[in-house]
């Protein structure tokens, strides 16, 4: 297996590869920690704190990477880039304009992909705006103020600061995709959450012990190996392809499958659910934080902020099975699947190539979809659920059990990290393949 390993570092090409996107991982974190222009080193550290204790903060600072707390250069993450490319994807089903880019190919990708960097910036300026009136004004339920010297200047540097670090990170993403080894803004997403788990470990062993410590590593190995199987696992549908005769040679008789996997979707619907729930947070702590928008952000924080309430566990779980459904759909369409077997002269043994063959397609991507969405709910849930009904009774209690509640996250960190460690080991060992190198997958 080192030997397999040694062999990454043996192709110069495949080496070069994986060094520039380790740089530009090692930039992304060092811009995490780097402060904007006029923020209070001091209040940094009570922030940092009150983030530690669960909340609205513990849930928004997940996919910065900590940067959010530390009111960094990157402190919006690529969250915005990910919204941006929701909302596109959606739009992409109303509207017809989008719908003809998206059959387009490389050229309607490139328009897409243009507006969907003109949307995150949009959004960023508007969340890096509330951002610097939230954490001048307290609005988070911290009593601190991190932008003392609060004026119009000041705010305008944070807004271009914050603003210019999500274009960054959205540029770092697509060069890692282009000169790295693939999977730009998963890899970013997957340095975000990976770096807050060593702190959420800290913060369990400190509040509940070593014993909470030991049960919630247990649980992630067990749910590591459970993703790693259900995620390895497809349904093949075969396909048999008539002979045909095109000159003096013939062509065709051969058979071969379609992979349909278990969880078609990959981490898209944990990553899509989880930007919703930040959207009813990003507003809740705008709202005044007396009278009526008091009572909406205490609810927010009690109910959709806390992993281990009822209604973040149902909630969560319905949004991370819809998007599940939705994007299987987006992703993988039977009509043009059939289309395409029919044109190149293939059938499914027993169906009728046509329309026969398309119910047939949907309806296994139907039954093998429901499962795989199932399964990813409740890796995202299950750590929420065993800390909810072993270590606390009451989500908004902060005694025993508050602590683990910030690891309640781990299974949605353990999902996306686990589903883009194995996406990038499959195109590493795709690499290693094509140059006469044995993988290290089997």
């Amino acid at each position: 297996m080192l030997s397999r390993v040694l062999n990454v570092f043996r192709v110069a090409d495949l080496r070069m590869k994986i060094l520039f996107t380790l740089s530009m991982i090692a930039l992304y974190r060092l811009g995490s920690f780097i402060p904007a222009p006029g923020v209070d080193i001091e209040a940094v550290q009570t922030l940092r704190d009150s983030a530690n204790s669960g909340g609205i903060l513990a849930y928004m600072q997940l996919f910065s990477g900590g940067a959010l707390t530390q009111f960094a250069i990157f402190a919006l993450g690529i969250m915005p880039y990910i919204t941006s490319s929701i909302i596109m994807q959606i739009l992409g089903v109303v509207i017809p304009k989008i719908e003809q880019w998206q059959q387009q190919g490389a050229v309607g990708q490139r328009k897409i992909t243009q507006w969907t960097r003109y949307l995150t910036i949009a959004i960023a300026v508007v969340q890096s705006t509330s951002f610097a009136f939230l954490f001048h004004n307290g609005g988070l339920g911290v009593s601190v103020d991190l932008l003392p010297k609060f004026n119009a200047w000041t705010v305008f540097v944070v807004v271009l600061t914050l603003t210019s670090g999500t274009a960054l990170l959205m540029w770092m993403g697509e060069l890692i995709t282009q000169r790295g080894i693939g999977n730009g803004m998963s890899l970013l997403i997957f340095t975000s959450v990976v770096s807050t788990l060593p702190a959420q470990g800290a913060t369990v062993k400190a509040e509940n012990g070593n014993a909470a410590l030991v049960g919630l590593i247990i649980v992630a190995v067990g749910l590591l190996v459970c993703i790693v199987f259900v995620e390895q696992g497809q349904r093949r549908i075969p396909v048999q392809f008539a002979k045909r005769v095109v000159g003096r040679r013939m062509y065709g008789g051969q058979s071969t499958y379609i992979p349909l996997k278990v969880n078609q979707s990959g981490v898209i619907p944990i990553i899509f659910a989880s930007s919703v729930l930040y959207v009813p947070n990003l507003i809740a702590v705008a709202l005044p934080s007396s009278g009526f928008g008091g009572s909406i952000q205490r609810w927010v924080d009690n109910n959709l902020a806390q992993p281990t309430a009822i209604t973040y566990l149902v909630f969560f779980g319905l949004l991370i099975v819809g998007f599940a459904y939705f994007y299987t759909a987006i992703t993988f369409d039977p009509a043009k699947q059939a289309d395409t077997i029919r044109k190149q002269g293939g059938f499914i043994p027993g169906i009728r190539p046509g329309p026969q063959t398309e119910r047939y397609l949907a309806r296994i991507l139907s039954r093998i979809t429901f499962p795989g969405a199932l399964f990813i709910a409740a890796v995202a849930l299950v750590p929420s659920i065993i800390i909810r009904f072993t270590l606390e009774t009451d989500p908004t209690t902060s005694g025993a059990g508050a602590g683990a509640g910030g690891f309640a996250f781990g299974g949605i960190s353990l999902l996306i990290a686990s589903g883009v460690a194995l996406e990038t080991m499959k195109q590493i060992d795709s690499q290693l393949t094509m140059r006469n190198y044995e993988g290290f997958l089997q």
